[in-house]
């Protein structure tokens, strides 16, 4: 079960109380992400999460990383095209709580930026852009956005490029931090054994005074961009394959359909579609999956598979078959049940892992002002008719998806 509480400054929160539980994890999730950065600026939103733990007005690079860590503790972020999350997990105490929020508190409120840190942490992170380069399957991906949400802040990678970071500078990071880390925009998240009440006062002693100026952004959906079909030469030894299609957002009423029918499709299971006619039926394929990526305002499915090259036209015809059976055949009932017992079984699984549940509380709590609770996402999932789940599965017709295959 979630709480929720709002400070006086507009600082919302989510906890999850867990009696007993061995360790706690405190963060923040702010709605600054790399869709809301200029042209000019592509990739500040990830070089920030990267150096605003590189120094504050209290404390240097060192005594941040030891803060958490001489009590057996760690310090973690991410950066995705909308969201910024800096959290510490650690062991269970007392006293933990109020060391992790204080922690917090000041990299998100008085970060730095020290110029010698980000002359550094600008090769860390140059060296995180070539990465890349040598993993094909996961840069298929970033190419794929580049071309659908073409002319769009969405389309651009989030680590930006070494050109584009070489450009960033203390200044340019202190002036991303006071604007997007604001109350307003961001979302104190809570997992562990104290009881909603005490991290209440731990959270109001120490983000209490956080008042950084509230200002307007909007974001705009980009247009639907024509489908595509493009094949480029890497010289690979496989070739990797995007197909994919925009579909509704996070806040989309038949959102629940979609997950089912992609859990159907490539889904984690071994019996999905994709997965026994690529794998199981033909031993085409090693990797397969269908996902959804789900933004505020608009979305992907994207169906991902690598191939030895010569069999990247049948694996295409394949997966364009099952797409087609599944935007234009009404599923039948008996298969339909079946299908939701296994997503509710894997929901059940996922959340053991009570660091991805608050992940998600908080995420849904920034977008969607609460987290949907276990019984109403099971009734949601009940509430899938074969008509629901089909309108939803349309979207993902042959005609309107786009392709990618780098080779």
């Amino acid at each position: 079960m979630f709480h929720y509480s709002t400070l006086p400054n507009g600082l919302r929160m989510v906890m999850r109380h867990i009696p007993g539980s061995p360790a706690e994890m405190c963060g923040v999730a702010v709605n600054a992400g790399s869709r809301d950065e200029s042209p000019s600026e592509n990739g500040l939103a990830h070089f920030v999460e990267h150096t605003v733990f590189k120094g504050t007005r209290r404390r240097r690079s060192w005594h941040i990383n030891n803060r958490m860590e001489s009590i057996g503790g760690e310090l973690n972020a991410y950066t995705t095209k909308e969201e910024t999350f800096i959290y510490t997990t650690f062991p269970a105490g007392r006293p933990h709580l109020d060391r992790a929020a204080e922690l917090i508190a000041d990299l998100v409120s008085n970060s730095v930026f020290p110029e010698a840190e980000i002359d550094r942490e600008r090769e860390v992170v140059c060296d995180e852009i070539n990465s890349y380069l040598d993993v094909p399957s996961e840069g298929v991906f970033d190419d794929f956005d580049d071309l659908i949400y073409a002319g769009s802040a969405l389309g651009h990678n989030i680590l930006g490029t070494a050109q584009s970071v070489a450009r960033l500078d203390s200044a340019t990071c202190r002036e991303w931090l006071s604007t997007m880390y604001t109350p307003g925009s961001m979302v104190l998240f809570y997992t562990g054994p104290r009881e909603p009440d005490e991290v209440m006062r731990t959270a109001t002693r120490r983000f209490g005074s956080f008042d950084h100026a509230e200002r307007p952004r909007q974001r705009t959906a980009p247009d639907i961009a024509a489908p595509f079909s493009i094949s480029r030469e890497i010289g690979s030894h496989q070739a990797h394959t995007v197909t994919g299609v925009r579909i509704p957002g996070l806040c989309d009423d038949n959102r629940t359909s979609m997950a089912i029918a992609v859990n159907m499709l490539g889904g984690p299971g071994m019996n999905s579609l994709l997965n026994v006619a690529l794998r199981e039926k033909r031993g085409l394929v090693y990797s397969i999956d269908a996902s959804t990526s789900l933004l505020s305002d608009t979305g992907l499915m994207t169906v991902y598979y690598g191939c030895d090259r010569d069999d990247t036209n049948r694996c295409r015809r394949i997966v364009s078959d099952i797409l087609d059976r599944m935007a234009s055949e009404r599923l039948p009932l008996r298969r339909l049940e079946a299908a939701k017992r296994q997503y509710l079984g894997q929901l059940q699984v996922a959340g053991i892992n009570q660091e991805n549940v608050i992940l998600a509380a908080a995420r849904a709590t920034l977008h969607r002002k609460r987290a949907l609770t276990p019984q109403e996402t099971a009734e949601r999932v009940m509430a899938v008719t074969p008509d629901s789940l089909l309108s939803a599965a349309s979207a993902l017709a042959p005609s309107m998806t786009s392709t990618l295959t780098l080779r």
